[in-house]
């Protein structure tokens, strides 16, 4: 069974920075491309960045520059580090399993249970 478990969400000020960790389990993780999305209130869900198997990187545009998606496949986790955060980027984020090893996100993606990311202002 795949299992996602996201941590290190919180609350941070407008500028501040959050690192958020994706512990996975159930299949083999090196095998397939990884993806974060978030939902914020009142909102449907969204992409933010995948990775693939070996590093190579996609973020959406509001995000690049600030945030890095990363992996580490002898730990089987994923990882991402937002900075320069905004009021904006307050969402629900969740780490999701990809179907293969090319990023192809649809909202129908096995993912975890959320980590609450708050900016205020």
């Amino acid at each position: 069974e795949v299992q996602l478990v996201e941590s290190g969400g919180g609350l941070v000020q407008t500028g501040g920075s959050l690192g958020l960790s994706c512990a996975a389990s159930g299949f083999t993780f090196n095998n397939y491309a990884m993806t974060w999305a978030r939902q914020a209130p009142g909102k449907g869900l969204e992409w933010v960045a995948s990775i693939n198997p070996t590093g190579g990187t996609m973020y959406r545009a509001s995000v690049r520059g600030r945030f890095t998606i990363s992996r580490d496949n002898a730990k089987n986790t994923l990882y991402l580090q937002l900075n320069s955060l905004k009021s904006e980027d307050t969402a629900i984020y969740y780490c999701a399993k990809e179907n293969s090893r090319y990023p192809a996100f649809t909202s129908s993606l096995v993912r975890g249970q959320g980590t609450q990311v708050t900016v205020s202002s």
